[in-house]
């Protein structure tokens, strides 16, 4: 019995991996070929991007401070006072590399994949999905690819915004806060941070816009049974996609190269 459940899980585990592989393939086919849908692609970078930078600007900034607190108190508390000025390549490197990427997009895809869900659920419910086979359109171009390449671009946009205010926010506790010496701490930043931190938790990003905007799209066609199905699509999404996001970030880490 044991081992026809877990036979089960796992058919229907390759089942649902197939269908996102099909979905994510489907879009690149439909990637470059015209009409291109400009106008909903404009619409979707606005609601990814602008639209989230307030819950970005806070979950950032919160995430730098504690983050420079927890550093801060390893120092003194391991290395002894007057080292705490040494922890702002580690402020920064946790931050870029780690931190941050994994923080927006689990922001996002609690806010924005739940969305795309809701959104193309409910066009799938109401049967306009079905409307738009019989008018010709095609609804991977018109409702997949917009939401999937404006998340490709405006993640890593989002990552980069959000270090800045982290570094700075972990800057500030350290050194305006905690009075630690502002030459040696910036000095060991520049010297020790290097760009490929930076460009690898950019790299991981775009990598997790595609995560997100692809299980987003693929719940939301999937939806069936009215209002309850909607709903359970959208809360599958979020959960989906924030394993996801944690699963991938470690074997991109592993992946990526330590420096170049």
């Amino acid at each position: 019995m044991a081992g026809l459940v877990k036979g089960s899980f796992l058919l229907s585990f390759l089942e649902q991996l197939g269908e996102v592989g099909l979905l994510f393939f489907k879009t690149l086919q439909n990637l470059f070929k015209k009409p291109r849908e400009h106008r909903i692609f404009l619409r979707e970078l606005e609601e990814i991007g602008v639209r989230s930078l307030p819950v970005i600007s806070l979950t950032a900034a919160f995430g730098g401070l504690v983050f420079g607190l927890q550093t801060y108190v390893g120092f003194h508390r391991y290395i002894g006072p007057g080292s705490e000025a040494y922890g702002g390549p580690i402020i920064s490197l946790g931050l870029s590399k780690e931190l941050i990427p994994i923080l927006v997009g689990l922001m996002v895809s609690g806010r924005v994949g739940s969305s795309m869900a809701a959104e193309i659920g409910t066009m799938k419910i109401t049967e306009q999905i079905d409307a738009l086979f019989s008018l010709g359109a095609n609804p991977i171009r018109y409702l997949v690819v917009p939401r999937v390449l404006a998340a490709f671009f405006m993640l890593p946009c989002l990552t980069l915004y959000g270090d800045i205010i982290g570094i700075f926010c972990g800057y500030f506790y350290n050194v305006v806060l905690m009075g630690v010496n502002r030459i040696i701490y910036l000095q060991n930043t520049l010297r020790y941070l290097e760009l490929w931190d930076v460009a690898s938790g950019l790299i991981k990003a775009s990598v997790f816009g595609l995560v997100i905007a692809t299980i987003g799209c693929w719940q939301g066609l999937k939806a069936e049974g009215g209002a309850e199905g909607v709903g359970r699509a959208t809360t599958r999404t979020v959960v989906l996609a924030s394993i996801s996001i944690l699963i991938l970030n470690f074997f991109l880490s592993k992946a990526l190269p330590a420096t170049l």
